[in-house]
């Protein structure tokens, strides 16, 4: 004779395989996998091998004609835990979202040793490491070509992946140089000296008092040389 079920765990397990059946479906959507397959390609090369994982919702949704998957925050590569939104076509339009797990495993830098502020790094400073990329901070830095040659603003430990903000551009232009402006136009081209009021690197805009006097802002453009723009 089969052993029955005591009363409330028999509800338990129907309850449970009441759900599994549309969740199931709502998986197999059509519109759904063509947000993961969209997610797959997104990603690709962002690693040496990249897994997508879907998170569909419980509720029931209508067929979805036409799905065209897209990224709700714009051109960002997706990684990590991410949002798709799916466009469904037809007579009736209507967006739908979805949350995915974006893993890519790869290789990225980190520091070879303990980095003081100031240091201008070079390759002997990196060492690669092999990993989840998606784990990393948001603002880890994956390629070594946008880590070397930069200087630490503060002071990093060993064996850490480079972030972002904790490096700067080397400073061109040092408090106290005497630089040159230029202004450039259709057809002319002005220089004048200044005096630099701080300092900055390639890219950066920082102020600079002319001999009259006046302060203006310019961009440095090369050592010791700054534009004016506009």
């Amino acid at each position: 004779m089969t052993p029955r079920l005591p009363r409330p765990l028999m509800r338990a397990v129907l309850a449970v395989l009441t759900l599994a059946g549309p969740a199931q479906a709502l998986a197999e959507a059509p519109w759904v996998q063509a947000a993961g397959a969209f997610l797959e390609r997104e990603a690709a090369g962002l690693g040496e091998s990249v897994s997508v994982t879907l998170h569909p919702p419980n509720a029931r949704f209508p067929a979805c004609q036409d799905p065209r998957p897209f990224l709700p925050d714009g051109a960002r590569p997706p990684l990590g835990r991410v949002s798709v939104g799916v466009e469904c076509g037809g007579a009736e339009r209507r967006t739908r979202y979805l949350q995915a797990e974006v893993e890519a495993i790869g290789r990225y830098p980190v520091t070879a040793r303990r980095i003081a502020t100031g240091e201008r790094l070079s390759r002997h400073d990196l060492a690669m490491r092999r990993g989840a990329l998606n784990r990393l901070p948001r603002q880890a830095l994956r390629d070594p070509e946008a880590v070397v040659g930069q200087v630490a603003r503060r002071p990093l430990a060993a064996d850490r992946p480079f972030q972002a903000h904790q490096l700067r551009p080397p400073h061109l232009v040092d408090r106290g140089d005497r630089v040159t402006l230029e202004a450039r136009g259709d057809g002319f081209r002005v220089t004048r000296q200044a005096e630099a009021l701080g300092a900055g690197g390639r890219g950066e805009r920082i102020r600079v008092r002319l001999d009259d006097r006046r302060i203006i802002e310019g961009r440095v453009i090369g050592p010791r040389r700054l534009a004016v723009d506009g």
